[in-house]
């Protein structure tokens, strides 16, 4: 165990879930009220985060919709804001980041120091030359892609490999060769149930961040069935814009409206869980 599946396995206790909200902040979808507050990505994060907490086993902001808008420095405040109010939470930085070993070593830094998450998503493609530096980090986490959610992630992994397809390779030598102090979780999309129940019997309890539920239409029942671990956890399922950008109700602000849903999604996959 590292502090980084100490604090998810906590969490997914505490708050009795195994729901992510991803933070993907886009200023054409914020309410009208923040569109012209200089630092509207920040509220906007923040009044998710605060009405969501208590519902999520971690927050997954991802990088590039932060740095499009130049809002590197709000996801700082943000990260620093979890830290401070939600310190039992852990942060995935998704960046999906993959380059050559010194390189990576900043990446990592940026991950680890600037943000101060407690796991970011890396490439697997370049080897492990380029995740090892990730792994030094000995109390966080590198989350390896591995069968993506998109249709074509198919293109490259279910490419043939000694006659598994590059997915699997990637579940066992992840599981076998690369998660040497328990460092390692993998990116599994709901969308594709099937595999996700293939590379949960490869890798046993390692964490797996499953998106794909919500906007890309993963089935809940499907997913918690195929991904759960014996003791009926393993899964930090990802759910972003449904959440984020819910319909407010009559009455409703837009936190709320996050909140109803994300209660709404926490109990659906408890119930999926209990099945």
């Amino acid at each position: 165990m590292t502090a980084f599946t100490d604090k998810l396995a906590a969490a997914w206790s505490a708050n009795d879930s195994l729901l992510c909200v991803g933070l993907d902040p886009d200023m054409e979808k914020l309410p009208e009220q923040l569109q012209w507050e200089p630092n509207a990505i920040y509220t906007f994060c923040k009044g998710i985060i605060d009405a969501t907490a208590d519902l999520a086993c971690a927050f997954k902001p991802q990088i590039a919709y932060f740095a499009a808008l130049r809002a590197e420095e709000q996801l700082e405040a943000i990260c620093n804001y979890l830290r401070e109010y939600y310190p039992h939470i852990p942060i995935v930085l998704d960046a999906k980041r993959g380059d050559i070993g010194a390189t990576a070593e900043q990446y990592a830094r940026e991950a680890f120091e600037r943000y101060r998450a407690d796991a970011v998503t890396v490439n697997p493609y370049m080897g492990f030359d380029s995740v090892a530096p990730y792994l030094e980090w000995k109390d966080r986490s590198a989350i390896v892609l591995c069968r993506t959610s998109n249709p074509g992630g198919s293109d490259l992994q279910f490419l043939n490999i000694d006659g598994q397809p590059l997915y699997q390779h990637v579940a066992r030598m992840v599981a076998e060769k690369w998660n040497t102090n328990g460092q390692c979780g993998l990116v599994v999309g709901a969308t594709f149930p099937k595999e996700l129940e293939q590379v949960r019997a490869i890798v046993g309890d390692m964490p797996l961040l499953v998106p794909g539920i919500g906007a890309q239409g993963g089935d809940i029942p499907a997913t918690v069935t195929a991904g759960r671990t014996a003791a009926g956890a393993g899964m930090m399922i990802n759910s972003s814009r449904a959440i984020l950008y819910a319909k407010p109700a009559a009455g409703e602000e837009y936190a709320q409206a996050a909140r109803r849903v994300a209660l709404e999604t926490r109990d659906a996959i408890n119930r999926a869980r209990a099945a």
